[in-house]
């Protein structure tokens, strides 16, 4: 039978100082400071931001699975060939046994944003546009203020 391997740095004697004497090994900052966040963890909350927004006047969306990609896989770039741009967003409709999806592709949406508050306006807009497509409805009916930021 096989053990577990023990976790690095569980040896016998706790060290205070890396092996090459330049102080402590770990975080730079308490996880509550926002110097903790990485990049994908801020554009999870943006999208959680954007979804509770929506979910307040949709109560439907509570049933919808939201999700957040790096980048389009390549069949889905290969489906919309067609298309210039890259996609920032997809809707993926569920069938009997999965509920409906969106998904907002984080790479082209920090590419084509500059600033964290661009990223917020555009991560929502993207959110309004998949959640509009898949309820069959405007975008400015889905979120009034759509395209007003």
């Amino acid at each position: 039978m096989n053990s577990p391997v023990p976790p690095r740095g569980s040896g016998s004697r706790p060290h205070s100082r890396d092996r090459h004497g330049r102080g402590m090994r770990g975080p730079v900052a308490p996880p509550q400071v926002p110097l903790a966040i990485s990049r994908a963890e801020a554009f999870d909350d943006l999208v959680r931001d954007s979804v509770a927004r929506l979910e307040r006047h949709w109560p439907q969306l509570a049933s919808v699975e939201f999700a957040v990609q790096e980048v389009p896989r390549a069949d889905e770039a290969e489906l919309r060939a067609t298309d210039e741009a890259v996609p920032l967003g997809r809707v993926l409709e569920g069938d009997g046994e999965r509920p409906d999806r969106v998904v907002v592709y984080r790479r082209p949406v920090e590419i084509r944003s500059r600033t964290r508050d661009e990223r917020a306006v555009l991560v929502h807009e993207v959110v309004v546009e998949q959640v509009a497509e898949l309820l069959g409805l405007a975008p400015e009916t889905v979120d009034p203020r759509y395209g007003q930021d």
